[in-house]
């Protein structure tokens, strides 16, 4: 689970990444405050394994959820990809990178994580042409699953991490 954190926090250049241990909900509220975050992604175990995502944006009254809830169903780290991470290259921007037809949920996800993280949603022509580092992609594999995926650009070999989503909570109370 500390691994997949560290490979999430080393694709996106805005995150930092904190060991949670025992800090409660409130205890995350306040380092993230500290730290001037405006939002909060919490990685749990689920049925014993790294499973469950939650994302929060930071109020006044503390953490407020932010759809989708994530349940995963397998992650492939980055030290899975072998070398396809050249060593001392760093990803310093990263774009979503979406086909011209995805399946509606694959959309709602793009646009959530868009949201949540900062890349914004572009054609493979315009990820390549605006220089960027890495592009994720969000779509459906044969089974129904949602396989998010990082690639290098512009030699489009996978990074890692690979995230298999079971099954996204939309309505969260």
């Amino acid at each position: 689970m500390r691994t997949f954190c560290r490979d999430i926090s080393h694709t996106f250049s805005n995150i930092v990444r904190i060991n949670r241990g025992k800090l409660s909900l409130e205890g995350i509220a306040e380092k993230a405050l500290e730290l001037g975050a405006e939002k909060v992604m919490v990685v749990d175990r689920w049925k014993g394994g790294s499973g469950r995502i939650r994302f929060f944006r930071i109020s006044g009254k503390g953490l407020d959820v932010i759809p989708p809830l994530i349940y995963m169903k397998s992650i492939k780290l980055r030290r899975d990809f072998g070398e396809n991470m050249p060593k001392g290259r760093r990803v310093k921007s990263v774009a979503i990178m979406s086909p011209r037809k995805v399946p509606l949920e694959v959309k709602k996800v793009e646009s959530a994580l868009s949201e949540i993280f900062g890349p914004r949603i572009l054609s493979f022509d315009e990820v390549v042409n605006r220089k960027h580092d890495a592009a994720m992609q969000i779509s459906a594999d044969p089974s129904n699953y949602i396989v998010v995926t990082f690639k290098l650009i512009p030699e489009l070999v996978e990074i890692g991490p690979r995230i298999r989503i079971s099954h996204l909570t939309w309505e969260l109370t």
